[in-house]
């Protein structure tokens, strides 16, 4: 798992120069040509969902996701392992809260074409396509980071 969320979060970072190639198109086109982009603002937002979505799983694995330090940093590493298992089960459980939601709710929009409400009106089925992609990888990398904290809290090391 861990070398699967490596490669879709290395390649999910080039969608932040995307996303600020269509601001920028966005831009000239509306200041230079006076011809405003409807779509613009829709795909940078649409891309930006799928940047943080699909780099969920890489984030975990690098660990750089948002921690409390106000006792995390004191504790023994095996505290630390019990401390991140526990967590994890509750992580484990809004992930799939979450992944069912989201596979709902995609599956909604491809039986009814579910639109946007603008002017430009895309379809909605591909982000959130994207985003139970991106949801599952996290549960998929939680469940796998579950597992090396555990295994840290019995003072074990995995890789």
């Amino acid at each position: 798992m861990d070398a699967i969320s490596t490669r879709v979060g290395q390649a999910t970072l080039y969608l932040v120069f995307a996303m600020m190639a269509i601001l920028l198109l966005s831009s000239i086109a509306r200041t230079v040509f006076n011809y405003p982009l409807l779509w613009a603002v829709e795909s940078a937002q649409f891309t930006m969902s799928a940047y943080y979505m699909l780099g969920g799983a890489f984030s975990m694995l690098l660990h750089s996701h948002v921690r409390m330090d106000v006792f995390y940093g004191r504790w023994t590493t095996r505290k630390r392992g019990v401390m991140d298992s526990v967590t994890s089960l509750f992580l484990l459980f809004y992930l799939g809260v979450l992944l069912y939601g989201g596979i709902s709710s995609t599956a909604y929009s491809i039986e009814y074409g579910q639109r946007n409400y603008s002017a430009w009106a895309p379809l909605m089925w591909p982000i959130k396509v994207i985003m139970v992609a991106g949801i599952a990888l996290m549960l998929l990398q939680a469940v796998a980071m579950f597992f090396k904290d555990l295994a840290q809290a019995l003072g074990k090391e995995l890789s």
